[in-house]
């Protein structure tokens, strides 16, 4: 069975990038899913030099080392992944064994705006490149007005959105199986 490591971007519990990520792992079909916790310190060298890595930082890069593909969902925020998902990075950056390499890895957006996260996801790629994943090109989930883009349950009310994410998270179980 494939394992799936879901990223939200957002902290909120009731955010709508949480939202889509569960819509994501519907949609990779049967797998084993780990969701990962951004609640970290913020990078601070010396913190680094003095206790070293932080536990839950070395938890989330052996969930990135673990997983068969990744999926992250991210906000955008005045035009950028937010903060949380920046720290995350910069912190598994410092661990060994670059978790990252090779790894199948989707991105999703949602955002209250007309481009659903554009600018979002086109900076969250250039922040992965240096880790070298495999990351998927498309196609692009970009859901915008995401405060209506969802019904009671939390299903996207668009199928449109809906037939892009089936075709990503296809794209990204492929990609996982090698």
């Amino acid at each position: 069975m494939l394992t799936l490591l879901g990223i939200p971007g957002a902290l909120r519990s009731g955010s709508t990038n949480r939202l889509l990520l569960a819509q994501a792992r519907l949609a990779f079909g049967a797998a084993q899913y780990t969701e990962a916790d951004l609640r970290l310190p913020l990078y601070d060298g010396d913190l680094e030099d003095r206790e070293g890595i932080p536990e839950p930082v070395q938890t989330l890069a052996g969930q990135i080392a673990a997983a068969d593909a990744i999926v992250i969902a991210t906000p955008e925020y005045n035009k950028a992944p937010p903060g949380v998902l920046k720290n995350a990075l910069d912190w598994v950056s410092r661990t060994k064994g670059g978790p990252w390499r090779e790894k199948p890895v989707a991105i999703l957006s949602a955002a209250g705006g007309r481009g659903g996260g554009d600018r979002s996801q086109f900076a969250l790629r250039l922040m992965l490149t240096p880790f070298q994943p495999h990351l998927l090109t498309g196609p692009e989930v970009l859901v915008a007005d995401s405060g209506n883009a969802f019904d009671a349950d939390g299903r996207l009310k668009d199928p449109r959105y809906q037939k892009v994410l089936d075709e990503l998270m296809q794209a990204l179980r492929k990609a996982a199986r090698g």
